[in-house]
């Protein structure tokens, strides 16, 4: 790829990752809980979810999905129930959202499978790749390397971003941060969340 069009590309899909997102309130949530060593099963879901459909976007599958009214309706749906939940979770439930550390871990299957799904559950990263892709790649030179090259870097953009949300979720309740302002930010991460859900339930 030419230098110029690959930093575009990068850029723009380094802005979409790093601005806070469902994926980004979960992750923090799990580095609260967990730890941010830990909480690497969690981003490592999230980057795995993306890579999912990247793949799918670079096989023309995506636009296929988007066509299908019901395929795409039932992952926009699984994603704002979804959404609902770990909202409602972190206002009302006292396990769910941030929370300090209580000694008992998560497993890494579990801390994966959440990052997993609240990617996936996004309709909005599959869209977001279907749509920038075709824009960024040049014809005349081979598919596979510049596909290779625009996927390893959001996998890489990936496990920066949310390495970054998991250690500040860490910092949160290991400092001398008081539960009630824990409490706080969970009201307004739940708050946040099922705002997410209602603007997917539109998409």
């Amino acid at each position: 790829m030419e230098l110029g069009i690959y930093l575009i590309f990068f850029f723009t899909t380094a802005v979409v990752i790093f601005v806070p997102g469902p994926a980004a309130i979960a992750i923090a949530a799990q580095g609260a809980g967990n730890g941010h060593k830990r909480a690497a099963y969690g981003t490592l879901g999230v980057a795995s979810a993306n890579a999912v459909y990247f793949i799918l976007s670079a096989l023309g599958i995506a636009s296929l999905l988007i066509a299908s009214t019901f395929i795409f309706n039932v992952i926009k749906w699984v994603g704002v129930a979804y959404l609902v939940y770990l909202g409602l979770s972190a206002i009302f439930s006292k396990t769910g959202g941030i929370r300090f550390p209580t000694g008992k871990l998560q497993s890494a299957s579990s801390l994966f499978g959440k990052g997993f799904l609240v990617e996936f559950a996004n309709p909005k990263a599959l869209l977001y790749f279907a749509a920038i892709l075709p824009q960024f790649l040049d014809a005349s030179r081979p598919i596979a390397l510049q596909m290779l090259l625009m996927g390893g870097t959001t996998v890489v953009l990936d496990l920066i971003a949310y390495s970054l949300y998991a250690y500040a979720g860490d910092r949160l309740t290991s400092g001398r941060v008081k539960e009630w302002i824990v409490r706080l930010i969970n009201r307004v991460a739940g708050g946040a969340l099922l705002l997410a859900g209602a603007r997917m339930a539109t998409v």
